[in-house]
């Protein structure tokens, strides 16, 4: 923490995550790539690990940008049922054959639930044809729903045909390995006790994966706020790691540009990525309970949160915003 940010401000601000945002894990704070701020709370320490929830769905879409970019996966515009050829579609399904793997990078593929049926998804030894089960139905393709548990497990299905390797290893050799992410083992559930002790652990490095051994497209992974703002880095610096192209250019710009609304909250989408202000280049990967990396490109800013899960937080992009940005964007170092 350099003094030249100020002492005072920073102690205001541990005092309001500590009044308002009691449930942040740690947080990392990071300009022109060096650490301004980096702390913990909750008894948690810099090796501590935190489910991220939907931040999940950021790494899969950079994971599906390093399978373009390393030709296993020809274009966004491939037919998601051309990864699955043995995967038998029921009579009359038209839909389904028409939607693409950009469908589901931008939340504009339709699905046969109305409400989300979680017990039934958890309990499937096989989750990406449980969704592929679900995919299509007499919904409109282009129309955006976000869908936070079902439908990105496509991708991960998609990421394990085309590769030939299962997405932890991929994101292991390309992505995390690379980065200096640790990510230790796949995690499988055997009850419904264990994923909750999951989700409150602080100390579980893993990702997700379904008894046919794939790993979670919408969520499941654990993160320390380093390795939240390291992603966020290397998505700042135009995909370059270490003099090291991980994800080209082209695909960042790709998809943190507006492709689909949220028209509800009235916020722009890209490949799940959300897009935070376009005039600043300000983007995040967001996930249940204030988990959190965003970076500003004008700003040169990057802030990771980690969080434990707690329903209806506050904002924590206003936070960022409002709080955060204010102290360390014209620190000194």
């Amino acid at each position: 923490m350099n003094k030249s940010c100020g002492l005072e401000k920073v102690t205001e601000l541990e005092k309001k995550i500590n009044n308002d945002y009691s449930n942040i894990a740690g947080m990392v704070v990071l300009k022109d790539g060096k650490t301004l701020y980096e702390n913990y709370f909750n008894e948690c320490t810099a090796t501590s690990r935190i489910h991220v929830y939907s931040v999940t769905k950021s790494i899969i879409s950079i994971l599906i940008g390093i399978a373009i970019d390393k030709g296993y996966i020809k274009s966004i515009n491939q037919k998601v049922l051309d990864f699955f050829p043995d995967y038998t579609i029921k009579r009359r399904e038209k839909t389904i054959q028409n939607v693409t793997l950009k469908d589901l990078l931008t939340m504009t593929a339709p699905y046969k639930y109305k409400f989300t049926p979680y017990i039934k998804y958890f309990t499937s030894d096989d989750w990406v044809k449980f969704t592929l089960d679900l995919l299509g139905g007499r919904g409109q393709i282009g129309k955006f729903r976000y869908t936070p548990l079902i439908g990105p497990d496509i991708l991960s299905g998609i990421l394990v045909k085309a590769t030939g390797q299962s997405v932890f290893d991929f994101a292991k050799e390309n992505l995390f390995s690379p980065l200096g992410i640790t990510v230790e083992s796949n995690v499988t559930f055997h009850s419904k006790e264990e994923q909750l002790a999951f989700n409150k652990a602080k100390n579980i490095s893993g990702w997700v994966a379904d008894q046919a051994g794939v790993n979670t497209g919408g969520w499941g992974l654990t993160l320390s706020p380093m390795d939240m703002a390291k992603i966020g880095r290397l998505y700042l610096d135009g995909g370059i790691w270490s003099g090291k192209q991980i994800v080209s250019t082209g695909w960042i710009n790709e998809s943190t540009k507006e492709h689909s609304r949220w028209e509800k909250i009235n916020l722009p989408y890209g490949y799940l990525w959300w897009i935070i202000d376009g005039k600043e280049h300000a983007y995040a990967a967001m996930g249940d309970g204030g988990n959190v990396i965003y970076f500003n490109t004008k700003k040169k800013i990057v802030v990771s949160i980690a969080s434990f899960f707690v329903p209806k937080v506050k904002d924590r992009i206003e936070f960022i915003k409002e709080y955060i940005e204010p102290i360390f964007e014209n620190c000194v170092y």
